[in-house]
């Protein structure tokens, strides 16, 4: 499929115990209705077939023969569905028989997977029946041809590159080497697990855990269909709980005792990336015993895949409230922490802060008074230089030195306005001609009134730039890009204004409090232009784009490797009514462009901690050169205007 999306379902049918024919027609019909909502991997429960809980049944030759044609109607029911379809029944091989899950597509029985791991405690009994799967595939005659049988398959689909299903049967995931983890290590992207798990209290959260840990631990997709409605309820019940995670995601999830089909769209081309990305992930052809995989190959067609996935607008930023407040809480401990040890460790005891009244600075500051509080130093260290300029309005200025006071820091205000005026004649520039270098002359000197002030008291000099700024390189070199210690440099835009936020609903102090919500009020701008009836007149947003598309960029770009056109697709989805595409395609191209062109301010960056998954410091994830071309990605983005 496109972009390396494919939609996978797991279904759980309403059966009878023991009525293969009713059985194949439910299966059947959940067939189609997934394969007309775009499902193209398929999951059905274990021995849906039959029915899980069949008992001494399993052992009568009329319901093995049942099932067996069963699941050939049902195979032949796939012909023409384009879909790799999963189902479970008991199948008898050598006199033995096994717990298998049929691999159909296409009209055709592709493979058969016996169960490794037969539960024979507690409740289960499957010993009782079933024979573990053999060491070493093999093949079995099966309505009329040679079908290959045994637990070390992968299922080889040519509809997205690098889709490799391997499976599973219940119990085997459970188990201490489960047979996901070698299908994982030969090649597999997906595992898909057909499963007839009971109901007791509490055991959905930990199969819920396990699915999600599974997934996280293979870098894989993971489909989970489980038993419900229908089966025997003489002892047991069955709750249907089917879920499909990413890489330690959940991305959907079956109300339990419902029997819900669910869906969701398994990305390959991310997991593909991760998997590059960490190399303690083996390459598939080095595990031992990779070798003794079968691969069968699954013919469907390649097609553009409507997306039904959800992506965030602000995928730096939790969604969930709960969530998003112990996140904050979190980076603001790394970010205090972080800068507690430098103090510590240079026996500095003044911290030197440029504050402007904006919220980069704002939280620099917030996260300054936490390391002098860990430190048991008294806030009175921190140097808070306000440093008003041409383009410095009264709203920030107050903003700046109420935030000072409320903290308990020192202020100490630089007016720069006559030394940037020598500068320019100089340097022999106009103070009238509002351009580049009026507003780098500007930030330059701002800097260098701190390093001195640092110099002068012997402390430090606290950056305050974020990570956005850096990816787009909104920042004066040797200036503003310039500290002794950067503590937001690994912190998004849109993540500076929920910390910021964060501080303010929780600090219990009224003047704080206000301040902050109103710094989180005021437009974001280096205030390098004069102001225009003394408001701001330079809005950074207006410049550059608005920052939840360049972080979304980011995000994807570096997080996950998409693309230009994946990118863009994803941010159609995700901004569907708040930007027009040509305007997410106007600044996905501004971004390509700085992105790469800014990479030499990123080189030289100032020591500062990483605080989440992404991060744009040369010692940290990104190892990029600053002469790199970005005429790949460029042309890739023009493209994308003239494709639609």
């Amino acid at each position: 499929m496109k972009d390396g999306f494919i939609r996978a379902a797991a279904l759980t049918p309403k059966i009878r115990v023991a009525d293969t024919v009713y059985n194949a027609e439910q299966i059947m019909q959940g067939i189609d209705e997934a394969v007309e909502k775009g499902a193209r991997l398929i999951v059905f429960p274990e021995l849906c077939i039959t029915g899980y809980t069949c008992q001494d049944l399993f052992l009568q030759d009329e319901l093995l023969a049942g099932a067996k044609e069963a699941l050939c109607r049902i195979a032949g029911h796939t012909e023409g569905k384009d879909a790799l379809i999963f189902v479970g029944l008991p199948l008898e091989k050598d006199g033995k028989l096994y717990n298998v899950a049929a691999a159909v597509n296409d009209g055709k029985t592709l493979a058969f997977i016996p169960k490794t791991a037969l539960p024979n405690y507690a409740e289960f009994y499957e010993a009782r029946h079933f024979t573990p799967a053999p060491d070493q595939p093999s093949f079995i005659p099966f309505d009329g041809s040679e079908v290959p049988f045994g637990k070390e398959l992968l299922f080889d689909c040519d509809c997205v590159e690098g889709l490799k299903v391997g499976c599973e049967i219940c119990e085997d995931v459970w188990t201490a080497q489960p047979p996901s983890t070698a299908h994982a290590l030969a090649g597999a992207t997906v595992i898909v697990n057909l499963s007839a798990s009971n109901e007791t209290v509490g055991k959905d959260d930990y199969r819920r855990m396990l699915v999600e840990a599974t997934s996280a631990r293979l870098i894989a997709g993971y489909v989970y269909a489980s038993a419900g409605d229908g089966e025997s309820t003489q002892d047991l019940v069955f709750g249907g709980h089917n879920m499909i995670a990413e890489n330690g995601v959940l991305l959907s999830e079956a109300k339990r005792f419902a029997n819900q089909a669910i869906y969701a769209d398994l990305d390959i081309h991310r997991l593909r990336h991760e998997r590059r990305r960490m190399n303690t992930f083996p390459a598939a052809d080095t595990p031992e015993g990779a070798e003794k995989y079968l691969t069968v190959p699954v013919h469907m067609k390649k097609e553009e895949l409507s997306l039904s996935r959800f992506f965030p607008q602000q995928p730096f930023v939790p969604s969930d409230e709960g969530t998003k407040n112990r996140r904050c809480e979190e980076i603001l401990s790394i970010q205090s922490l972080g800068l507690k040890k430098r103090l510590e460790h240079t026996g500095c005891k003044c911290a030197v802060i440029g504050i402007s009244g904006g919220l980069d600075s704002t939280l620099a500051l917030l996260v300054t008074a936490r390391a002098f509080d860990l430190l048991g130093l008294p806030r009175v260290g921190i140097c808070c230089v306000t440093m008003p300029c041409f383009g410095t309005t009264d709203r920030t200025y107050e903003n700046a030195c109420r935030l000072t006071r409320a903290l308990g820091a020192s202020l100490t205000e630089v007016d720069i306005q006559e030394a940037v005026r020598l500068h320019f004649r100089d340097i022999g520039h106009e103070e009238s001609v509002h351009d580049v270098t009026y507003e780098n002359c500007q930030a330059r000197e701002r800097t260098q009134v701190l390093m001195d002030i640092a110099n002068a008291k012997g402390g430090l000099v606290i950056g305050t730039g974020d990570m956005s700024e850096l990816a787009l390189g909104w920042a004066t070199y040797n200036g503003d890009h310039m500290s002794m210690y950067g503590v937001n440099a690994g912190v998004p835009k849109t993540l500076v204004r929920h910390l910021v936020r964060y501080y303010a609903d929780t600090c219990n102090e009224e003047e704080l409090a206000a301040v902050l919500l109103d710094v989180l009020d005021t437009p974001v701008s280096p205030e390098l232009l004069p102001p225009v009836d003394g408001k701001i007149s330079q809005k950074t947003e207006d410049l550059v784009g608005p920052y939840e598309l360049h972080d979304f960029f980011l995000y994807y770009m570096l997080r996950c490797g998409f693309p230009p056109t994946k990118i863009y697709r994803i941010a159609k989805a995700a901004f569907a009514g708040k930007y027009e595409k040509d305007v997410i395609l106007k600044w996905l191209k501004d971004f390509c462009r700085r992105f790469f062109a800014q990479q030499f301010k990123r080189s030289c960056l100032p020591d500062g901690p990483k605080v989440g998954s992404v991060a744009v410091s040369p010692r940290g994830d990104l190892r990029m050169p600053s002469d790199a071309c970005a005429a790949l990605w460029l042309s890739e983005a023009e493209s994308l205007g003239h494709s639609e």
